[in-house]
């Protein structure tokens, strides 16, 4: 069976004396079974953060002399295809990269994973207590946790201040949701277009679903919905949320064609000046510079950034976060030297270190002062507090439950469909899934 996995062996341990190397041979056998191998399986594309890596190895390395370290790399797509039956075969992982959600849940549900719940909180939970506490529960499903955190993305608004100031609005001014409304009727009152919506994939405009039905219904609503309790998506706070966002297509507050426009499009739109907002990743002010006409995209110090908004008599809180959360899953065969180097991988020192190097936002505790960026900063420190920190809902929930959550968020904010039609058609596909 052969997967294409690229193995990089790492080994700078056994570069010794004449003298060492004769005393290997004598040991023989012994020495060699006495050597621990882990297996990291990765999707990592980009040559800095590999190196990045290959620097934290042979640091664990060389304090672990007994440990060797050997990182394996599929495509990303490959990836997803052939990490099922990856998981059955003899040549399984140690650890491998994990989006969390619902993926994560089905993987733990097959018995291929090892809960790391008890490693979190052995010694007095020293390991626990080196993440934010958001990231873990994250990665926790009925109480038991299946991936040690590594990092976590946020989606917040970031918007042109040079439009702003043109259309005479201040983003400081922006707290709730009616805030936002008259902020982006002002904005379209100057002849702006108010935000770039990305409606051709789908899954960019269920940011703003998602959000308002955190905002509406808190943690408590959302979390009953999931678990097939209560009222589960057909909650009143999950229908409001669902008004909320039709009154925002109402204004038509996207640009032209917007229903037809990838992703990378609509970045370009954000950095081409053509829009004055643009609801994204923490990584916004990046990539729209990479999807730009001109390749340079608006400059960092005329981009700013804001929270979403609240909603007025809403359950949830400013301080609940809506993002990416990634981790490193454990497989059944994985040794504890595999979940030691794995807690060495994500301490404040490395994560900081990466945060500074660009790889990404931290999960460590006292690591976010690593974001040297101030946009990445500012969401880093978000972050930091966030009270609730929820993975994307179309992750969260499944695939095929996902897909139905685009959908329905596109058909909303276009006015094809009205909210309470919408969180039917969501719980029905829920209760397929049961």
């Amino acid at each position: 069976m052969n997967f294409s996995l690229k193995s990089t062996r790492f080994g700078g341990r056994r570069i010794a004396s004449m003298a060492a190397a004769a005393g290997m041979l004598l040991a023989g056998a012994g020495a060699a079974s006495a050597t621990t191998v882990v297996k990291w399986l990765h999707l990592e594309t980009d040559p800095k953060n590999v190196k990045a890596w290959e620097e934290i190895v042979k640091k664990y390395e060389a304090q672990h002399p007994d440990v060797d370290i050997q990182m394996q790399f599929l495509e990303n797509e490959a990836f997803k295809a052939k990490l099922p039956t990856l998981l059955q075969s003899d040549d399984v992982p140690d650890f491998f990269f994990s989006w969390g959600g619902g993926v994560l849940k089905q993987q733990s549900e097959t018995g291929a994973l090892q809960d790391v719940t008890a490693a979190l909180d052995g010694d007095g939970g020293k390991l626990r207590k080196a993440y934010t506490p958001a990231s873990v529960d994250g990665l926790t499903f009925n109480g038991k946790t299946w991936a040690i955190p590594y990092k976590v993305g946020l989606v917040s608004f970031f918007y042109n201040k040079a439009l702003f100031a043109r259309a005479g609005v201040k983003a400081e001014d922006i707290k709730t949701w009616t805030d936002f409304l008259e902020a982006v009727k002002k904005i379209k009152a100057a002849g702006i277009v108010p935000i770039a919506g990305g409606g051709g994939e789908k899954w960019p405009i269920h940011f703003y679903w998602s959000y308002l039905v955190m905002r509406e219904g808190g943690q408590k609503v959302f979390d009953a919905a999931k678990n097939g309790e209560g009222e589960g998506f057909l909650d009143p706070a999950v229908i409001k949320a669902g008004d909320d966002l039709a009154e925002l297509g109402k204004l038509e507050p996207f640009q032209p064609g917007y229903l037809g426009a990838t992703w990378p499009q609509t970045l370009g739109v954000f950095g081409d000046g053509k829009a004055a907002m643009i609801l994204g990743f923490e990584a916004t002010e990046a990539n729209q510079r990479k999807n730009a006409g001109d390749g340079k995209g608006l400059a960092s110090d005329n981009i700013g950034r804001f929270v979403f908004p609240t909603v007025e008599g809403g359950a949830g809180k400013p301080t609940d976060t809506l993002g990416g959360l990634n981790g490193w899953a454990l497989t059944k065969k994985a040794s504890k030297e595999a979940i030691d180097f794995l807690a060495f991988l994500t301490n404040a020192d490395n994560e900081r270190a990466m945060a500074k190097a660009g790889m990404l936002l931290p999960v460590a505790v006292g690591a976010d002062d690593g974001v040297v960026n101030p946009l990445l900063a500012e969401s880093a420190k978000q972050l930091a507090g966030s009270t609730w920190h929820q993975n994307f809902f179309d992750q969260d929930l499944g695939a095929a439950v996902g897909r139905v959550v685009n959908d329905v968020s596109v058909e909303i904010v276009s006015g094809q469909m009205n909210s309470k039609d919408g969180a039917k058609m969501i719980q029905d596909a829920f209760e397929l899934e049961q």
